[in-house]
């Protein structure tokens, strides 16, 4: 018995010395950034929990009129990017494909870390969270998107756990099967996440099936800049050289972008057609803000170019080889994305529910800017993944991935 408990002690002491060494083995650099995160969360954490006693009305600008702001579009952008990463990431070690076998596990550690930073902000958007978690067990409701997407979404994260503790223990079956679950679950919340605005009638711009499909294939486009430039940045926090097999990853990872990119211009291209022709009522008010109104320099200049058409240009520039050229693409495109989100939500809402009916207070869009605090909160989101993902690199050494054994 002695001897068993000697061996877990010189174990946890060997492991102690191990994560200690890794962490003192930073630059100045790479602590200046880890402290800003940190300080990113408190102050977010802060406001959310000043905002939560001292009541969101006092300190958010949602209204009753546009509900949802800029912490909704945050923790769509997260669990979006999280889903993305899992479902890029799964090509490789559910599927078998060799080529995405290096991303794997840094890119299930940030879908971790991604999902983390969603759930952390739109805690502080749901008034009391702690009730969401206890009444979604005892009182179940199956008729609502919203249960449907808490419910989904903790499975999946379940499973990303479980996943990314089978990979570091080299058990490549579980992991194999806790990835495949962990994709299931998450295209089926995801499609759900779709549905929460695909099926509300009053808002005609979100409303109809093109939601689900269209989130799926963002997620996967969001993955692919995320996982380029993470693991660009992961080196460059690791001071390490990038090996060949790496770079063949990230090279037809940056192939998959372009498909993707090229799928979603698609999307939108016909989002727009459809809001325009015949003028459909509600819709169309929406889309023209986009093209030439309050918001049209977020959707060409964000949107269109920062998101999609910079990106597409830089990846193809680069044949999947200059990874300065990918970097700058991939950090572009996430900036980008997360306009398209804002967007996303934002717009669905500023049409009026009594505009078609000629109510004359209601004849003008509606309007929206996020307050200090939601700006922090946001912002925190942010911190969350940085922090995570600086912390991760040191702790797992890099995530590095050991030839595969079949």
């Amino acid at each position: 018995m002695a001897n068993g408990a000697e061996t877990a002690e010189l174990t946890l002491n060997h492991l102690e010395s191990l994560v200690t060494t890794r962490l003192k083995s930073g630059s100045m650099g790479y602590y200046a950034l880890l402290l800003l995160c940190g300080l990113l969360v408190l102050a977010a954490a802060a406001a959310g929990i000043h905002a939560m006693v001292a009541g969101h009305e006092k300190f958010y600008n949602v209204t009753r009129e546009i509900p949802w702001g800029i912490l909704i579009c945050t923790y769509v952008f997260f669990v979006v990017t999280s889903t993305g990463l899992c479902l890029i990431s799964s090509i490789g070690h559910v599927f078998g494909n060799q080529d995405f076998m290096p991303i794997a596990k840094r890119s299930v550690f940030l879908s971790i870390a991604t999902i983390l930073s969603g759930f952390f902000v739109i805690a502080f958007e749901i008034k009391i969270p702690w009730r969401m978690a206890i009444y979604n067990v005892i009182s179940p409701n199956l008729t609502s998107n919203i249960w449907w997407m808490g419910t989904l979404y903790g499975i999946y994260l379940a499973f990303m756990f479980a996943e990314y503790v089978f990979l570091l223990l080299d058990k490549h079956k579980p992991a194999v099967f806790c990835g495949f679950s962990g994709s299931v679950a998450g295209i089926a919340a995801h499609s759900n996440l779709g549905a929460v605005f695909g099926l509300l009638m009053g808002r005609e711009f979100w409303h109809g099936p093109y939601m689900p499909i269209y989130f799926i294939a963002s997620a996967m486009m969001t993955g692919c800049s995320v996982i380029i430039l993470f693991h660009i940045l992961g080196y460059k926090v690791n001071n390490e050289e990038m090996s060949a097999p790496m770079k063949n990853s990230l090279r037809v990872t940056s192939k998959v972008g372009v498909l993707l990119i090229s799928v979603i211009l698609f999307f939108t291209a016909w989002k727009m057609l459809s809001g325009i022709a015949g003028h459909p009522a509600g819709k169309y008010e929406a889309v023209m803000a986009l093209l030439n109104g309050p918001f049209a320099l977020n959707f060409w200049v964000g949107e269109l170019g920062l998101g999609m058409l910079f990106p597409l240009a830089m990846f193809l520039g680069s044949k999947g080889k200059n990874l300065k050229m990918m970097f700058i693409g991939s950090l572009a495109m996430i900036i980008g994305i997360f306009v398209m989100r804002y967007d996303l939500v934002v717009v669905g809402q500023i049409v009026p529910v009594y505009h078609e009916l000629g109510v004359n207070e209601y004849k003008h869009l509606l309007t929206y800017t996020p307050s200090l605090y939601e700006s922090i909160i946001a912002l925190g989101g942010f911190g969350i993944t940085g922090f995570l993902f600086l912390l991760g690199e040191k702790l797992f050494a890099g995530h590095k991935v050991e030839e595969q054994h079949h």
